[in-house]
């Protein structure tokens, strides 16, 4: 509704001025002027990524006619981007753009919101979540961490990552310093491999000073923005430890609480629409992204399947071992883990049959179009 044209309408109806006096405060009773912040775990250059909060604030924005807005910050310009969440459950910032998975070391289950190792691809999240009862069991694990939790974005499977050397066997994973997100740094410490927690945009001269031996962040398109290519030759898939990464927004839960209901439906709304999106955007840039960087000399590789078994059997060897000890974990993890048995049972009947038979035709150039 045209809040102006409305009030408008009143005043010259049959209502008369009365009726317009009435119309007024009660419009702007229900569209309250609310100024928000959002800090963004994102630098700017990353637009796909870092979008996802200003498509939010954008959405919101024209939806109440600029009554609701939310400036979004980039990582580093009120706080680092791995301290996000902290700033919002401290009230430093009502709302922040973040991957949950950053803030595993106050508790495992945050990255239950986000991915873990081995878990669901996209679609199966995006069903856990909103028809699963996934939204209701890790809202009740963030809402006491201070926090309410809202999708927004979402990239799908990504790749493995940047390797200064190749990967030939589980025997090379000794040793090996690697940035990487979330619980996989704790699977491949298993394998005797140093994970290391660094952001986004301190990737680069790591890896170029040769501080880590490798690192991974998300797929071809932003990681050929960043450069990984010129530092590190063998580019690695998949990224058996992101089948999909759900971005969000965390609201501080006092904040949460005052927003009227109307705003809440909203933000809520705007964090769907940012999900499709993100993902959308990813699926269109990352082919031609994946050409180019072949095309500079990147090596595509992937991980033999002894490291990807190894793998697999190290991050049901932590679950288990969280399950045995956090039952903010094992609540939302036994949801989750009931659903990726049925996901996938589902999946490779049509979805997987359609997939590979369409794949095969791409590798025999029946799907080509010219290019």
């Amino acid at each position: 509704m045209d809040r102006r044209k409305f009030i408008k309408g009143t005043a010259l109806g049959s209502v008369g001025a009365a009726g317009a006096a009435l119309a007024s405060p009660a419009i702007a009773q229900s569209m309250p002027k609310i100024q928000w912040r959002c800090t963004s775990s994102f630098p700017k250059s990353l637009d796909t990524i870092y979008g996802g909060a200003e498509d939010v604030a954008k959405y919101v924005s024209e939806a109440t006619d600029g009554n609701f807005t939310i400036q979004v910050y980039a990582a580093g310009e009120i706080v680092p981007g791995l301290q996000a969440a902290d700033a919002v459950s401290s009230g430093t910032v009502e709302m922040c753009h973040t991957a949950p998975y950053y803030y595993v070391g106050k508790n495992p289950a945050y990255a239950l919101g986000a991915t873990i190792p081995f878990g669901l691809n996209a679609r199966g999240m995006h069903a856990w979540l909103f028809y699963g009862g996934g939204m209701d069991l890790v809202n009740e694990f963030y809402n006491s961490e201070g926090l309410h939790y809202i999708p927004a974005g979402n990239t799908g499977a990504q790749m493995g990552g940047w390797f200064r050397k190749e990967i030939n066997s589980v025997a090379d994973m000794s040793g090996l310093k690697m940035r990487i997100g979330g619980l996989a740094g704790r699977v491949i410490e298993k394998l005797g491999a140093v994970p290391q927690q660094i952001a986004g945009g301190d990737i680069y001269p790591s890896l170029e000073r040769g501080t880590i031996d490798a690192a991974e962040w998300i797929g071809p398109y932003d990681d050929e923005k960043l450069g990984f290519y010129k530092v590190a030759p063998y580019y690695y898939y998949p990224g058996w430890w992101e089948g999909n990464l759900i971005l969000n927004l965390f609201v501080n839960n006092d904040k949460w609480a005052e927003l009227p209901d109307a705003y809440k439906s909203l933000l809520q709304t705007a964090g769907k629409a940012a999900t499709i999106e993100m993902l959308a955007e990813y699926d269109y840039k990352n082919p031609t992204a994946i050409k180019q960087l072949v095309q500079n000399g990147t090596q595509l590789r992937p991980f033999p399947q002894d490291v990807m078994q190894a793998c697999f059997n190290a991050a049901n060897e932590l679950y288990d071992e969280l399950n045995a000890s956090n039952p903010a974990w094992k609540k939302i993890y036994d949801s989750q883990m009931a659903f990726r048995g049925e996901t996938y049972l589902w999946q490779q009947v049509a979805e997987y049959t359609f997939d590979t038979f369409m794949m095969v035709k791409q590798r025999e150039g029946a799907l080509n179009t010219g290019n």
